[in-house]
């Protein structure tokens, strides 16, 4: 079995992409469909364990894949994982920043110390990634950049600092897609909703509960999947989208949508999900549910 792609075979021979966070949960899942479709990947993790599972999952199931130990915060490391990417491969075509991660917690309990941590983590080391990468390699030859971002819209109660640092995010991708198109370089966002990821398991059993009850404030109201989401990666990478950028494509099946005067009044029906990823595995605590 492989990755059942919508896209075509070979859509990214030749190519060599980076996947920031790709030991896990969307970067796991786009670094398989990018390396199914010919990239030559290389995922980039600071858990070496998680990195070298995908690595043999990606190496099994016949694609090629380089795995770099780093934390995207350290502007040394990065600037080594780059050099050391475009000596053994000769090119980097495309980034996608995937990586991130943040802890709820209202604004007020926030340190300093943990908002700063949160916006290194979510903003300031994808920008590291990108300037290096633009400087060392793209402006000279082209290519395209993904910044994964989230539902953002509205604000993030009990989550602001990674709203504000996703937010920045944003603003620097439509920056930078303004800046860097001379170069031939194309820099868009994806914005996930609540997407069915290894990231569930992760929270405590309040916040369970809150994510037990996502699906019926959506007007899509189901989760979405990690494939959908790399789908809308792998399409703002392709030749596809060759007239887009500064633009960012939502994947939250409406949420941002949904008003408080507006209720689903009627019973859900012809709401399918696209899980292309053979080596997707339900979180645990979605296979409790009653």
């Amino acid at each position: 079995m492989s990755y059942n792609s919508v896209y075509a075979p070979g859509l990214f021979k030749g190519q060599t992409i980076i996947v920031t966070g790709g030991g896990s949960g969307i970067g796991r899942c786009t670094a398989h469909e990018l390396a199914h479709l010919g990239a030559q990947v290389v995922i980039v993790g600071r858990n070496p364990d998680k990195l070298e599972t995908v690595r043999r999952e990606i190496t099994e199931d016949g694609g090629k894949v380089h795995t770099a130990t780093c934390d995207i915060r350290d502007e040394a490391q990065v600037i080594g994982v780059i050099d050391e990417t475009l000596e053994r491969f000769g090119a980097i075509n495309a980034l996608v920043n995937n990586a991130g991660g943040q802890y709820r917690a209202e604004l007020k309990t926030i340190s300093t110390k943990g908002f700063e941590a949160v916006v290194r983590n979510n903003l300031t080391g994808g920008f590291i990634f990108m300037r290096e990468i633009y400087n060392r390699w793209m402006d000279a030859n082209g290519g395209a950049i993904v910044n994964i971002i989230a539902d953002i819209w509205n604000g993030w109660p009990e989550m602001g600092h990674s709203g504000a640092s996703r937010g920045g995010m944003w603003t620097l991708t439509e920056t930078a897609a303004c800046e860097w198109a001379h170069s031939g370089v194309r820099v868009n966002a994806v914005a996930p909703g609540g997407i069915a990821s290894s990231g569930f398991d992760q929270y405590t059993p309040e916040i369970t509960e809150r994510i037990l009850a996502y699906p019926a404030q959506v007007p899509l109201p189901r989760y979405g999947t990690e494939s959908e989401i790399s789908a809308a990666i792998t399409y703002l990478l392709s030749p596809a989208a060759a007239y887009v950028t500064g633009s960012c494509l939502r994947v939250d099946g409406g949420a941002p949508n949904r008003r408080q005067t507006w209720t689903q009044n009627y019973p859900a029906t012809n709401i399918p999900e696209y899980n292309g990823f053979h080596r997707a595995v339900e979180p645990e605590i979605l296979k409790n549910r009653g």
